[in-house]
This record gives structure tokens, C-alpha cells and sequence, in this order.
């Protein structure tokens, strides 16, 4: 799906000009409105906001651009418009900045003109948008709305997420790596009462082991050697705001016995402090891990697990959020070039179908990369799908099928029957656990792989086998 530009001239040939201008030297389609009424109905039919920019005349008929404009800049203070003009007063490109336009160029204007204009009010745009989302995680005001696919792939998520931001209990979102866990956390905070507090995050896998406690909890001065001076903790730092623990399965068993009496004293005691000091924090973590398979291993307290997991969000991989995947590209456009200051490409349409297709492993952060990589490798002024040839595969099928292992009889065809030796049908969940021990041997066993093929986010397959081994043991 292509970016657009609208332009709103009554006049066909200046509409035809300007539309091949855009196209030759921008590679922006062109969406045509006679006047600002139609412009109007296509702005509010464009729900994905694909339209990027509007160019807009000054005298038309049915309603005038000064009328329009007026219109735009209260129903989308966003959308950069530029003006044109026939007339050469000056109070008319005042009236016209005054109401929101960007720019105001008078007829006939220079191609080369028109073009600088139109790529450095794309730029502004992208450059404000930026500064704001900046400006909403700094002040720990990030809302649901603002997350990419919050009516679509991650409708059923923020619901629930909504409702953990109105209560203050701890929350444990799971899923995996790179499907956005921390934004995620950060919208729960900027929609609680705690929004506008210090938002604090952590990467428990992060910290050397022997530095965790002084990490989460401070220490006094003098506390180990190389204490030289105070230091507050990653928990009295959130007073009064959000803790987030990305990767808390990390932490060691002396760490988590520290933990938990946070949670339950509402305390932390610094190395070296002698005396607890009182904290008021909420605390959200998150996990890749199968906590439950961590419990039963011994490498994570199970009382532990029920104060994190009293409230449960589970982040869907990309692969299963195939609607969110033209958004994100066009958020990742923008947010890169805003910061490099690099020209937003735009995307052939066997690219972006080609994205669209593939699986991505690494999920929403793989797809950031990848987007970043192609603006600054490719030579093009549109990116192709050679600009992504480290992660997309010649024939698509490279990307979906893995031979099986050397020393594995399993044919791709393998069929599972529907029938018992006794005769009755299987039920659904019977022929699903054969497929799926099919799967995870075609695999050797490796859950990344099989939850992949499958289409399925991995902690959902761990859950498939868990109730499996319970059925079988009562």
C-alpha cells in the first residue's frame, strides 16, 4: 500500500501536472478531489492515514480552500497542507499560515520549487510526530491509542490492558522477544494513576549477577568496595511511578527472596542501609520464558510467580498480526527519518507484499531493523525487495519450509487419521496433539521452530502441552 498525496485543484490539467510532478520526482501517488467537500469525504475514508500531505488550491468552487483549510486544521491538526495560489497578495499566504498551512506557493510555481516545498513539510511532519511520541514516553503519558494495531492485531491485548491500567496490581506480559512488551508496559503506566510518575525500566538479564541487588534495591556509601558513593536502587527511583523488570525470569533466587519481600512489605532495604526504607511502586514484568517450566526447574520461586502474575497479558507475535505490518513500516519510515534525517522511501508494491508475507522470527523489532537497514543501504529512490535480500528468500517458500533433519524418516505429506483402531472418530483435541508431536518431532523437538510453523505464539504451544500432560496424568 502506497503512500499518497492529496491534491484538491478544480483544474484538470493543473491536477494531471501536478499528480506526474509528485509521481516523477517524489514516487508518491496522487489522489485527486475537485474541492474541498470531496476532499474532506476521502480524508475521512482514509482510515489507515495513508495520506500524507494535502496541496491545496486557494479559489475553488463549492467550498474555498481558506474554508477548507480552516476545516483540516481542527479535524487533523496533523496533516501538513500546503497552498497554492493564482493571486499574488500577500495577505492571502498570511491568512493561509495563520489557519495551519505549512506553505503557501504562488502560480506558476517552479517544479524544483514545489518539490523542495513538498519534501521538507514531509519532513517537518515527521520530525513534529516524533518530538511528541519523545515527549509522551518522557512524561510517561504513552496511551493504548497511540500503539500501532490497537484496533486491529493488538485489540483483544489492549482491552485487557486498559483494564490492568485502572487498578494497580502487579501485571506479567508474556511473548515473545520483540513483539513490544515494554511499550506495552509503558501504556498500562501512561493510563493509570501513576501516569506522568517516573516510569522505570529494567533488563533483569542485563545485570551482572553480582550486582542486581545494589541495582534493584541502592546501596550506601562504603557499602562493597567500589562503593564510592550513594546510590538510590532502580525501586526508589519509580517512587510514586512504574517499575518495569523486562526479562525478570533472569533474576537469581537471592534477588528474587529480595523481590519478594518488596512486594510484600512495600520496602527495600539497600546493601549496607542496616534498616529498610518504605517504597510505593507498581510493578509490571515481563518474560519470554515458560514461567511454569522455570517453576517446576527450580530456577524460579513459585510464591514468587503468584505476586508477579496476578494479572497475565500474552504480546501476539507479528506473524499473527499480518494487518499491523503496512502501519508499522510506514511508523518506522517516519521515525527514522525524522531521526537521521534521511528521505522517507517509499516501498514498491512487491516489497511491501513481500513483508507482509514473511514470518518474521524477530518480530516487531526484526521488522524495525530491517526498515532502518534499507533506508540507509538502498541506492533507490524506492525501496525494492533486494534492499531486504538478508531476511526475504528468492522463492517465499524458503521462508515457510526447513528440510527435515538427516536421520528423520517424516515426509511432508504425512497424513494423521481421523479414525481410532476401534473404529470412533478422534476427537479435535486428539488429532491437534498428534499434529502438534508430529510438528515438534519434524523439529527435534524446538519449540521456536514448531510454534513458527504453526502459526502460533510459543507460550500458547507450551500451554497445548501442559493441559496434554495433565490430561495424561489424571
Amino acid at each position: 500500500m502506497q503512500e499518497t498525496i492529496l491534491i484538491v485543484e478544480d483544474d484538470e490539467l493543473q491536477c494531471h501536472m501536478l499528480a506526474t510532478l509528485i509521481h516523477r520526482k517524489l514516487q508518491y501517488e496522487a489522489i485527486v478531489a475537485g474541492n474541498g467537500r470531496e476532499a474532506l469525504s476521502i480524508l475521512d475514508k482514509d482510515t489507515l492515514s495513508n495520506i500524507r500531505l494535502v496541496i491545496m488550491d486557494l479559489a475553488m468552487p463549492v467550498m474555498s480552500g481558506m474554508e477548507t483549510l480552516e476545516i483540516l486544521s481542527q479535524k487533523y491538526p496533523g496533516l501538513p497542507v500546503i497552498m497554492l495560489t493564482g493571486s499574488k497578495d500577500i495577505n492571502d499566504a498570511i491568512k493561509a499560515i495563520q489557519r495551519g498551512a505549512v506553505d503557501f506557493l504562488t502560480k506558476p510555481f517552479e517544479h524544483e520549487r514545489l518539490v523542495l516545498t513538498v519534501r521538507n513539510a514531509l519532513s517537518l511532519n515527521m520530525l513534529r510526530k516524533e518530538v511528541k511520541r519523545l515527549s509522551g514516553e518522557q512524561e510517561g503519558k504513552l496511551g493504548f491509542h497511540q500503539l500501532i494495531g490497537a484496533e486491529t492485531g493488538l485489540a483483544s491485548v489492549v482491552r485487557f490492558g486498559r483494564k490492568a491500567a485502572s487498578s494497580d496490581l502487579p501485571v506479567l506480559i508474556t511473548g515473545e522477544t520483540g513483539t513490544g512488551k515494554e511499550v506495552f508496559a509503558k501504556a498500562v503506566h501512561g493510563e493509570s494513576q501513576r501516569a506522568g510518575k517516573p516510569f522505570i525500566a529494567v533488563n533483569c538479564g542485563a545485570i551482572p549477577p553480582q550486582l542486581v541487588e545494589s541495582t534493584l534495591f541502592g546501596h550506601e556509601k562504603g557499602a562493597f568496595t567500589g562503593a564510592t558513593s550513594k546510590v538510590l536502587g532502580k525501586f526508589r527511583e519509580a517512587h510514586g511511578g512504574t517499575i518495569f523488570l523486562d526479562e525478570v525470569g533472569e533474576l537469581p533466587l537471592d534477588a528474587q527472596v529480595k523481590l519478594l519481600r518488596v512486594l510484600q512489605q512495600k520496602e527495600v532495604e539497600p546493601v549496607g542501609a542496616g534498616r529498610p526504607v518504605p517504597v510505593d511502586v507498581r510493578i509490571i514484568s515481563a518474560t519470554n520464558r515458560n514461567m511454569e517450566e522455570e517453576v517446576r526447574a527450580g530456577r524460579f520461586r513459585e510464591d514468587l510467580l503468584f505476586r508477579l502474575n496476578v494479572l497475565q497479558a500474552e504480546m501476539p507475535p507479528l506473524r499473527e498480526r499480518k494487518k499491523d505490518i503496512v502501519p508499522l513500516i510506514m511508523h518506522f519510515i517516519e521515525r527514522f527519518s525524522a531521526k537521521t534525517n534521511h528521505i522517507a522511501k517509499p516501498l514498491s508494491n512487491e516489497t511491501m507484499k513481500e513483508l507482509v508475507n514473511y514470518i518474521w522470527p524477530g518480530n516487531v523489532r526484526q521488522l524495525e531493523n530491517a526498515i532502518g537497514r534499507a533506508l540507509v543501504m538502498s541506492e533507490g529512490a524506492i525501496l525494492e525487495p533486494e534492499d531486504f535480500s538478508d531476511i526475504l528468500a528468492t522463492d517465499r517458500q524458503k521462508t515457510l519450509e526447513i528440510e527435515a533433519p538427516s536421520g528423520i524418516n517424516l515426509t511432508a505429506n504425512h497424513a494423521i487419521n481421523l479414525m481410532k483402531p476401534d473404529g470412533n472418530f478422534k476427537t479435535s483435541r486428539e488429532i491437534e496433539l498428534e499434529a502438534i508431536q508430529y510438528i515438534l518431532k519434524y523439529y527435534q523437538g524446538n519449540i521456536t521452530r514448531a510454534s513458527s510453523a504453526m502459526g502460533i505464539a510459543k507460550s500458547t504451544l507450551y500451554k497445548k502441552l501442559e493441559q496434554d500432560k495433565k490430561n495424561r496424568e489424571q
